[in-house]
């Protein structure tokens, strides 16, 4: 039986709005993995171009957990959730699944190995984290079409410091995760 390696990633963890995402990738022979790299490592321009590459020489899904399912279950246990929906929507089943970081979906029946720093050693979570990020900036972008005082479409929802301000000054929106310091702290001042 032919081995069948998965890579798996998540963006948005850190980010104080929208939903968190993540990608699981599996090469197709033609893959060059040599232009794969991890996307924090990647200039915008340079992600687009390799999301194309990508999708096209593999197979790929995308899950995601809502702003509700992360003030629900907390962070941690939504990115884990949407990292189960991207393994389980992929079109074919992989024999072993490596997922960026130290901890793991629950998933029966397939083999999941956590790796640390993982999008920095393991191709196929790169191209995952290139995939997420993308297919997420995307989404935060279109988000602050809505929202510009807040500036998503440079900041993806990090509390930058300009973010942090906007909060301040013009208040939270439907779209801020309201249990995520500083925005609870804003929220909440003591």
């Amino acid at each position: 039986m032919k081995k069948i390696t998965a890579g798996v990633d998540e963006v948005g963890r850190g980010s104080l709005v929208g939903p968190v995402y993540a990608a699981a990738v599996v090469f197709k022979n033609k893959i060059n993995k040599k232009k794969i790299r991890d996307s924090k490592k990647l200039t915008k321009e340079k992600r687009d171009n390799l999301e194309k590459y990508i999708k096209k020489n593999s197979i790929w899904s995308i899950g995601s957990a809502s702003l509700e399912e992360i003030e629900k279950l907390n962070i941690l246990n939504a990115s884990l959730l949407a990292m189960k929906r991207c393994i389980k929507k992929l079109k074919i089943k992989p024999t072993l699944t490596f997922i960026d970081g130290n901890k793991l979906p629950t998933i029966s029946g397939y083999k999941l190995k956590s790796m640390i720093k993982g999008d920095q050693k393991i191709s196929e979570i790169s191209a995952a984290s290139i995939i997420a990020k993308v297919t997420r900036d995307r989404i935060i972008t279109k988000m602050s079409k809505n929202f510009k005082r807040y500036a998503w479409a440079k900041n993806a929802g990090y509390g930058t410091k300009e973010h942090i301000e906007a909060i301040k000054k013009f208040g939270v929106t439907k779209h801020h995760r309201k249990n995520f310091n500083p925005v609870h702290n804003i929220l909440s001042p003591k």
